[in-house]
């Protein structure tokens, strides 16, 4: 389940690793996957897709995300945004809240 991850360096690599693996695992058209595409309601991934994302990105990179991830994130760049800050190749993104913060750090005790 997990996929090369050789090239990510930083958030706009991640961004575009994430684009081809839900390309690949979901027959997805390139032309949908924008940065603000809603995953569900535009991409017309299931919960159960994302879930399996969300577990790609977590065996690939050891990124654990916290329950109500998907409660944070509804765009594909949210995703991006938050695994990229989750690895450390982006800030904090302004979108989550302080309380989901500090749950991803607690999954994640290596977080800077």
């Amino acid at each position: 389940m997990a996929r090369p991850i050789d090239e990510v360096k930083n958030w706009m690599t991640m961004f575009r690793w994430i684009v081809k693996a839900i390309r690949d695992e979901y027959g997805i058209e390139e032309a949908k996957l924008t940065r603000h595409a809603q995953l569900e309601t535009e991409l017309g991934l299931s919960i159960e897709q994302v879930e399996e994302m969300l577990g790609i990105i977590h065996a690939s990179f050891g990124i654990h995300f916290p329950q109500g991830t998907l409660d944070e994130v509804l765009r594909l760049e949210e995703l991006c945004m938050l695994a990229s800050w989750m690895k450390g190749l982006y800030k904090r993104p302004e979108f989550i809240s302080d309380a989901f913060a500090a749950e991803c750090r607690a999954a994640n005790p290596g977080m800077a």
